[in-house]
């Protein structure tokens, strides 16, 4: 994995610098910041990482309060972002949390503030989180049923999870969407029923495609659960009909849900982001800060930028965000590569789980 401390000042710069925003060179702008706050998770998700964990990062190595903050602020300011997600490993283990969403509201009264949580202590710090400035939440849970559930996190905590939804929900961090990775011969079979639970309670189910981001390196296309199959899963119980609504760049493709006695009723919506099926990558409006303060212009991308080493030399906000255009610039076509394939000969895993780089 390559890590770039900066650009050399030539063609591929200069237009970087000259085109407003993250634009790649195939013609894509980034206007969704996808911002790690931790690399650490007190889940063990077997898509995710290893049972023992990973090597944590030093807190010395992890992004300060104040530099995210600052890098909030150069990415709407000089940069174009229009929308926040907080990310992880798993963001409510940051003890400045709420502090860090607190500092970017006040800068920005207007900016979408959304974060990915596995929900462990969500139900005690929701209204916390909604008085700081959070829009909304995004909740990963895979099954309704506790051994299936702790099988997949080695966790026993479905209980704690299910509190936290119903916090979040009640203190109007909502839509609650609901992520979850449908694993063959595991949970697969739940598909219906999860539609059913999150319809029931106007919450948004996402299933997500398994992807080679696990730290065991033991993904296989062959044995992933497929969108189509997830469709005809659920349309054993449901029928589902495409969404009208503009996709506009987001990564679920959306479907209304009707119960097959009532087809004319819209109950809700499920989405579905086919990462590896059904790629969306010529749409993708994403660029993403590890916790290190690292860009990945790519989700796949084994090259990196540093952005931490320039906030901590004193370099000022266009420099930073000069270094941050040129490494959005060269974003890869998809995967990682010049085209679409995951699964293919030539896709390389990245050396970073899913933890490590932040979703």
């Amino acid at each position: 994995m390559g890590v770039h401390l900066g650009m050399p000042r030539g063609a591929h710069a200069a237009t970087a610098d000259a085109g407003r925003g993250l634009l790649d060179i195939h013609g894509r702008q980034a206007t969704d910041m996808r911002l790690s706050l931790t690399d650490k998770c007190n889940l063990r998700c077997t898509y995710c990482m290893p049972a023992e964990g990973l090597n944590w990062l030093q807190k010395d190595q992890v992004l300060s309060r104040e530099e995210i903050v600052r890098l909030v602020r150069i990415g709407v300011d000089l940069l174009g972002i229009r929308e926040l997600r907080l990310t992880g490993g798993e963001p409510l283990v940051r003890a400045d949390l709420l502090e860090i969403i607190r500092d970017i509201r006040t800068g920005h009264p207007a900016l979408p503030i959304s974060m990915t949580t596995n929900a462990l202590g969500l139900d005690r710090r929701a209204v916390q989180l909604k008085d700081a400035g959070l829009t909304r939440i995004n909740v990963s849970m895979d099954s309704l049923h506790p051994e299936t559930f702790a099988q997949l996190t080695r966790r026993p905590f479905l209980d704690r999870v299910l509190k936290g939804i119903e916090a979040a929900a009640d203190a109007g961090l909502g839509l609650v969407k609901i992520n979850a990775v449908l694993m063959r011969g595991i949970n697969d079979h739940e598909a219906p029923e999860l539609v059913a639970w999150a319809v029931a309670r106007g919450f948004e189910l996402r299933f997500i495609e398994q992807m080679p981001l696990d730290a065991d390196h033991g993904w296989t296309k062959e044995g992933m659960v497929t969108a189509a199959e997830m469709r005809a899963l659920v349309e054993t119980r449901f029928v589902l009909t495409p969404d009208p609504r503009t996709r506009d760049g987001a990564p679920a493709e959306r479907w209304e849900v009707r119960a097959r006695e009532t087809p004319d009723v819209v109950l809700g919506t499920v989405g579905i982001i086919a990462s590896v099926t059904e790629p969306f990558c010529a749409d993708c409006r994403r660029t993403r800060v590890t916790a290190e303060g690292k860009v990945m212009s790519c989700l796949f991308s084994r090259e990196e930028t540093d952005l931490r080493g320039l906030l901590r030399s004193g370099a000022d906000d266009d420099a930073v965000a000069r270094r941050w255009r040129e490494a959005m610039w060269l974003k890869p076509r998809a995967h990682g590569m010049d085209h679409t394939g995951l699964g293919a000969e030539d896709f390389v895993q990245p050396d970073r789980s899913m933890s490590a780089i932040g979703g």
